[in-house]
């Protein structure tokens, strides 16, 4: 679940008339006080301690505006603006204890940016170049993408990478690993342990 998906589906419903506009507002605010003690978490002025205590308010403050606008009736084929939040709102509570993932969880990001950041070349390419027309081909292009991203990711140089395994290729030889080298001093003290 990523939070900033989330939050545009906050605003939409806060751009609708009526009861959907105080719904949507008061979840907005409900996202940006959430935001703001993650920042703080971040940066390192609040501890995640704390910042799991705080959560729970604002978890409670959420779900039950979620829950509130779940439970008003619509019709099964109503496309009202309310209804549209409604239907939204019954699709975010399935997933609700998703969206708490990063509070317990070090490590766990509330957003996907930087997944979005990996494919973004990608698609890119796929746009400029009218993707690939084989299975082969895409096959190919697949498997380029995922080699170029691994090496970027570890600050490796692409065309070395390459050239290796080419080499390699022609020898006969295993190709290289596109696994991060591990640190030998972590490795010894973990064979110590």
């Amino acid at each position: 679940m990523c939070w900033a998906h989330l939050r545009r589906e906050f605003i939409k419903i806060s751009e609708r008339p009526g009861v959907s506009k105080e719904l949507g507002t008061a979840l907005v605010l409900q996202q940006e006080k959430l935001f703001e003690l993650w920042h703080r978490v971040r940066d390192g002025t609040l501890k995640r301690c704390e910042f799991q205590l705080l959560v729970q308010e604002i978890r409670n403050s959420l779900k039950s505006s979620l829950e509130e606008a779940a439970d008003c009736e619509i019709g099964s084929v109503e496309k009202t603006p309310l209804a549209k939040t409604v239907r939204t709102c019954r699709q975010i509570l399935k997933v609700e204890p998703a969206l708490w993932l990063f509070v317990t969880v070090e490590g766990v990001e509330p957003t996907n940016n930087a997944a979005e950041r990996a494919i973004r070349p990608a698609v890119i390419w796929r746009r400029t170049s009218f993707g690939s027309q084989t299975q082969a081909g895409s096959t190919f292009v697949t498997r380029m993408l995922t080699v170029v991203t691994s090496l970027k990711s570890q600050r490796k140089n692409v065309l070395d990478f390459m050239t290796h395994a080419v080499g390699a290729a022609r020898d006969g030889n295993p190709a290289p690993s596109l696994l991060p080298e591990v640190n030998t001093s972590q490795e010894q003290v973990i064979n110590v342990a």
